[in-house]
């Protein structure tokens, strides 16, 4: 089957996937009584950060949990600097008050945590369950907000059906996954024809391929006007990527990683979010996705150069 065919079937698989699974998002919040960035925040980040979840278990469990740390702040990465970067070429993001007290104050400690706790070259078990920890203490922090949602809400009674709100998000996700591996596969076969480098392959088309579950959700959801589902789905799988996953791998297999391998890759993670951070009234201006997406390619480049010395 043509490469190119896989890859337009992808994008059209994601195209499907992203416009049911923001739907099905969008139900769940309603029959939940609480808000779609929360939901999409939790469940809809966790979901789409699944593929991730499965690198990190089975790569420790083989001895080689460097690949799920390389996979989880990579991803994070293509979250915030490309992925945001595009929404944000669309128009501005308008952020709750809740994410910047809650949500964006993480995504900044993760790379910082990363680095400290890799100062003396191990994540070791205990350092990963120092974060999971604080994982648990993020997700109770979400919760708690939640349950104060429900308390002030009435449920809208007969607008969203329990089984068509499943439909659309399982649905969606299955779509949206396929959709990631049709276009990691059809896009590599058409760059090693042209003879591109095996590591920029990586570090671009797997990377974003991985991430095409909250691509496609984040962009769908900026044109239905809905930017809390978007903006919730990124930042959720980056404290998913960035804590529960490193952690989990950590705590299978102690991570051994020279700290200046990965300074790179944390240096353009806190850069990213520091690009993004909303201001005081919530506003994330259309111009800052010049800047991700010129963040994202200068770390392309930046990683590029370092891997052929």
């Amino acid at each position: 089957m043509s490469s190119y065919f896989l890859l337009f079937l992808g994008m059209i698989s994601a195209g499907i996937g992203g416009e049911l699974f923001v739907r099905g998002t969008i139900g769940l919040a309603g029959l939940a009584r609480i808000s779609p960035g929360i939901i999409a925040a939790t469940i809809a980040a966790f979901a789409t950060s699944s593929p991730e979840l499965s690198v990190a278990i089975n790569s420790a469990l083989a001895g080689k949990p460097q690949i799920s740390l390389g996979d989880a702040l990579g991803s994070n990465i293509v979250n915030i600097a490309l992925i945001l970067g595009l929404a944000l070429t669309i128009s501005q993001i308008q952020s709750t008050r809740d994410s910047i007290k809650r949500d964006f104050p993480i995504a900044l400690l993760i790379p910082i945590t990363t680095g400290i706790l890799f100062l003396d070259g191990e994540l070791s078990r205990v350092d990963g369950l120092f974060m999971l920890i604080l994982f648990v203490a993020w997700l109770g922090a979400v919760a708690t907000e939640a349950n104060k949602q429900r308390s002030f809400t009435e449920a809208v009674i007969g607008e969203h059906k329990l089984w068509r709100v499943a439909f659309s998000c399982v649905t969606g996700l299955t779509f949206l996954i396929a959709a990631g591996n049709l276009i990691v596969f059809g896009a590599r076969e058409i760059a090693v024809s042209f003879g591109i480098n095996e590591f920029i392959i990586g570090a671009t088309i797997v990377a974003i391929g991985t991430s095409i579950p909250e691509l496609a959700t984040t962009i769908i959801s900026k044109l239905r006007g809905h930017d809390e589902v978007g903006l919730g789905a990124i930042l959720g799988s980056n404290v998913f990527n960035g804590l529960f996953i490193i952690a989990i791998a950590a705590i299978i297999h102690p991570i051994k990683v020279p700290w200046q391998d990965i300074a790179i890759t944390l240096a353009f993670g806190i850069a990213a979010i520091i690009v993004v951070y909303p201001s005081r009234d919530g506003l994330i201006q259309r111009g800052r996705g010049i800047l991700l997406l010129a963040t994202y390619a200068a770390y392309v480049i930046t990683i590029s150069k370092v891997s052929t010395v």
